[in-house]
């Protein structure tokens, strides 16, 4: 039998011609494969097991969502946890979002929370857990502050002022922002032992997502108890950007439970802009 050899240029004809067929007929998930979100998370400083944390963290914001989780951490246990960031105006370079979830009380250098609000103020969505509320409360906080004002940087990009909380008790949480994409989907839950924060104001824009009621008992067996009410859950806007905040997250036992990892997820997303099917696993 006579072989026959196609000329070379017929030849690169034919292998463009399958591999364009082959491109053409790939499945559309591996054609328009989406890359993860970048999320920085923060932690490190007083009263928490962020040691813990950070992995339990990790571990389930990357099994809910598309996303990869680096990690800004100290063990310091102080309130004024040497975190890398400060003094560091550009540490969010190259990510999506930040994850506060540090507790560094005592920071109070106006200059070092300027620094820390940067990212944000250029437009770098946030997410705030639980004692990140109480950081950075420069001049006197226990007092309404004026927004806009010098004792308010860190409450203006929060959304709300909260100044200390109650007893370690469990919180009956109640979602009422029922129509806002983050919460539609999530239902009422009680907590083990948390600490709910006061909210000395909450300010114009933000969008209250859910309640927590806490009966906190008489000292020393003496009075009644008293149910105690504050917003729990909100989502705001800071210089454009999205900011998601949650006062809960006291407890490891909260931070691993899955509603508790359903909810940080779903705020993240949305602050970025992004909670959908394409990141929503």
């Amino acid at each position: 039998m006579k072989s026959y050899i196609l000329p070379p240029i017929r030849l690169v004809r034919i292998i463009a011609t399958v591999a364009l067929i082959t491109a053409t007929c790939l499945p559309l998930s591996a054609a328009s494969k989406t890359k993860p979100l970048r999320v920085l998370l923060i932690t490190g400083g007083c009263c928490h097991d962020y040691k813990a944390q950070k992995d339990i963290l990790k571990m389930g914001l990357e099994a809910r969502a598309n996303v990869t989780v680096n990690q800004i951490h100290t063990d310091d246990k102080s309130t004024s946890p040497p975190l890398a960031i400060f003094g560091n105006p550009d540490y969010a370079k190259g990510y999506d979002v930040v994850i506060h979830d540090e507790c560094a009380a005592s920071i109070k250098d106006p200059k070092i929370v300027e620094g820390v609000l940067a990212p944000h103020r250029n437009g770098v969505p946030g997410v705030n857990l639980h004692c990140a509320m109480h950081c950075y409360r420069v001049g006197e906080f226990r007092q309404p502050v004026k927004p806009g004002s010098a004792d308010s940087l860190w409450f203006d990009y929060i959304g709300i002022q909260s100044s200390g909380h109650g007893p370690k008790e469990p919180i009956a949480i109640s979602f009422t922002g029922v129509g806002h994409p983050i919460t539609k989907s999530l239902k009422d839950w009680k907590t083990g032992p948390e600490e709910l924060y006061n909210n000395v104001q909450v300010f114009k824009g933000t969008s209250k997502l859910a309640t927590g009621l806490q009966t906190v008992k008489p000292r020393k067996g003496k009075g009644e108890s008293q149910d105690v009410e504050s917003v729990v859950v909100w989502a705001s806007e800071y210089h454009g950007a999205r900011v998601f905040s949650t006062t809960i997250g006291h407890y490891n036992e909260t931070v691993e439970d899955d509603r508790y990892l359903d909810l940080v997820t779903r705020g993240l997303l949305w602050a970025c802009d992004k909670l959908n099917k394409d990141y929503l696993k």
